[in-house]
């Protein structure tokens, strides 16, 4: 407004109700340009075949966590193992365990156990930086159902999504629908995949490829 006003000094008052118009259509101009969804550079959790294939590729932001839950083979409940990207590193941070069933237990020194109120369990503050940032797993059958699921937010399918509106077709194949859980077993059942957290590795391109 005040170039607004010593244009109006210099040029003459008749020019001031043209140029506020002008000023205002610009204004209204920039305001009505569509959302772009913004992104940065984040690190991926990837889950590759045993030849190295991606089978799912998921953006993973630092700070950011998400769980892997099977059905208990013999008892059918559902088991977390809950990470988080911290600084780069994938943590094995908590676990919930519905009972003591066959192959579960607390393993004293390794985190604490604290009730959920369900006659279940947590193991709390496990806080165990994953070897390398990747581990193998030998994924169930459907009934076993591996599967990668949310953990609070930001959520798995707005992290997808939010990367498919602001980077269009610059996107790895392997990213998935948004929707969760993802099911591992559906892609590998019975079969040996390796789970990954991959950094970045276009500098500071935010659509950077895994």
């Amino acid at each position: 407004m005040r170039y607004i006003a010593y244009l109006e000094g210099v040029l003459g008052r008749a020019f001031g109700p043209a140029l506020v118009t002008f000023y205002a259509l610009v204004v209204l101009t920039l305001g009505a340009q569509p959302a772009v969804a913004r992104v940065t550079p984040v690190d991926w959790l990837q889950v590759s075949a045993e030849d190295g294939t991606p089978l799912v590729s998921l953006p993973m932001p630092k700070g950011v966590g998400w769980c892997l839950a099977w059905n208990h083979s013999v008892e059918g409940f559902e088991v977390l193992d809950c990470y988080r990207n911290v600084d780069g590193n994938m943590v094995l941070e908590r676990s919930h365990l519905p009972d003591f069933a066959a192959g579960l237990d607390h393993v004293l020194g390794r985190g604490r156990q604290v009730s959920d109120g369900e006659n279940g369990y947590w193991i709390e503050d496990i806080d165990e930086p994953v070897p390398g940032n990747r581990y193998r797993l030998r994924v169930g059958a459907m009934r076993v159902d591996h599967r990668l699921v949310t953990r609070g937010e930001p959520t798995l399918e707005s992290l997808i999504e939010n990367h498919r509106q602001a980077c269009g077709e610059r996107l790895p194949d392997s990213l998935p629908e948004a929707m969760t859980p993802i099911s591992l077993s559906t892609l590998a059942a019975n079969r040996a995949v390796t789970v990954t957290l991959l950094p970045c590795t276009s500098g500071q391109d935010p659509c950077c490829i895994p």
